[in-house]
């Protein structure tokens, strides 16, 4: 590749890797399928959906056109009240051409920020964590500095704290070789302690109180949880929230290898490997309470169902989970289309619903998983190829058919919508065309990588 090629690449990606989540989704949420488009496609053989009726061949169908885009491998759990449909499409090893399975493990990346908030939440309901308290109340010796004394709980949890992400400064040489940096970190170890200075050594991007994901946030929140806790983070939230939850194949990893059955998980970078690499076998301390957790799409169902009917908080920490601030700048008067709370997002998909959820994209592994409020209708959707976007040389966005298509079946999933009148073109949400319309992952790497 040459160098006039790599550099805007580059740019691309330092733009898009300290994500780990949620920010990007609203640039491509907010489009409105024109004829002919894939989501319009869906839309229109979905529209029984709309009825709360799962049309299981529109489902399959909407999986397969993901796969047919250009995805290596997909798989999906949609709800309807009791009904449920599970899919899977592609290939979970390309080499080999192993197909993939319903409900096979997966990395879920920054969908670890609900488990986290809710284990967080869960000590203020106690009365053991202030959410309006300064964090240098709980961890003054992490953070003894102005942010310690200004920066709250609630900043950590809905991203408005204003400190840095770590992801680029934890994987130095990433963007000019990013195929010999995760190889070389493959299987080292990294302290939470350590991911938290990084994070607050590097030059914040965003004023303190304006909504800017970094994953420092839930590295510092799980920090702590311990300290309130006297136990490690990882181990309360599997007791107090994945257990209580009731989820069988959802957990922190104790070793680099997924234990379960699971797909390949391929790395592109944008194209700067190529071909892509396989990193399902990876050592998580870098991520930790911001992104670790190994789970299946069946069991994250079940955990926003139980969360969003209230079985897992209280009715005033759950009311103040979903209290919601701007997840990106908008105009005078414009509607905002996604709004994040404090570890889960709203967002008003294409069909135009309303959604409670979180994204998540970790190296070579994309999820998603969105639910009505009463958590009836659900969608989760898990995939093995990331940063598959490309751009051209002066670092624009080509025309993306596989977030398309991923759009297509989550949206029709979730109820679908008809066609807008002919001639309609899509539009995005003003204030964010300079977003590249990635799925974030997990984080998409919006900003950094573990979105």
């Amino acid at each position: 590749m040459n160098s006039s090629r790599r550099a805007p690449l580059s740019v691309v990606a330092a733009a898009t890797l300290v994500a780990l989540s949620a920010t990007a989704l609203q640039a491509q949420a907010a489009v409105t399928a024109a004829p002919g488009s894939p989501t319009a496609a869906v839309s229109a053989a979905s529209a029984t959906a709309a009825g709360h009726r799962l049309d299981r061949p529109a489902l399959r169908g909407s999986l397969d056109a993901f796969h047919k885009a250009g995805m290596y491998g997909a798989y999906s759990a949609v709800r309807d009240g009791s009904a449920q449909w599970r899919g899977a499409t592609g290939f979970a090893d390309i080499d080999s051409r192993r197909p993939t399975r319903p409900n096979l493990e997966h990395r879920v990346g920054s969908i670890t920020k609900t488990f986290t908030a809710v284990a967080v939440l869960q000590q203020a309901g106690a009365g053991r964590i202030d959410l309006d308290a300064p964090i240098g109340r709980y961890i003054p010796d992490i953070v003894s500095d102005e942010r310690g004394r200004q920066v709250t709980v609630r900043m950590l949890l809905n991203h408005t704290s204003g400190i840095a992400d770590y992801v680029l400064p934890a994987f130095p040489g990433i963007l000019e070789n990013p195929g010999k940096t995760l190889d070389e970190h493959r299987l080292r170890k990294i302290a939470p302690t350590e991911l938290a200075r990084l994070g607050l050594a590097a030059p914040p991007v965003a004023q303190r109180g304006t909504h800017s994901y970094s994953n420092t946030n839930y590295i510092l929140a799980g920090l702590i949880l311990e300290r309130v806790t006297g136990q490690k983070a990882e181990a309360y939230i599997t007791r107090n929230v994945i257990r209580k939850a009731g989820l069988r194949h959802t957990y922190f990893p104790s070793s680099p290898a997924i234990k379960g059955p699971h797909a390949r998980m391929y790395e592109s970078f944008f194209g700067l490997i190529d071909p892509a690499r396989d990193y399902s076998t990876y050592d998580m301390s870098w991520a930790g309470t911001a992104g670790a957790l190994v789970s299946t799409t069946s069991d994250l169902n079940d955990f926003y169902r139980r969360l969003l009917s209230g079985r897992l908080l209280g009715t005033a920490q759950l009311r103040e989970m979903k209290t919601t601030v701007p997840a990106y700048e908008t105009q005078p008067g414009e509607e905002v289309l996604m709004g994040y709370g404090l570890g889960i997002y709203t967002l008003k998909m294409p069909n135009g619903g309303w959604y409670w959820g979180h994204d998540g994209g970790v190296f070579g592994a994309g999820t998603w998983a969105l639910s009505s409020e009463d958590g009836r209708r659900q969608v989760a959707i898990g995939y093995n190829l990331m940063k598959y976007q490309r751009f051209d040389s002066e670092g624009r966005p080509l025309p993306d058919p596989v977030t398309d298509a991923l759009y297509a079946h989550v949206d029709g999933a979730l109820g679908g919508t008809t066609a807008p009148p002919r001639g309609v073109t899509p539009q995005r949400a003003q204030g964010t065309q300079s977003l590249p319309a990635l799925p974030i992952g997990p984080d998409a790497l919006h900003q950094a990588t573990l979105r």
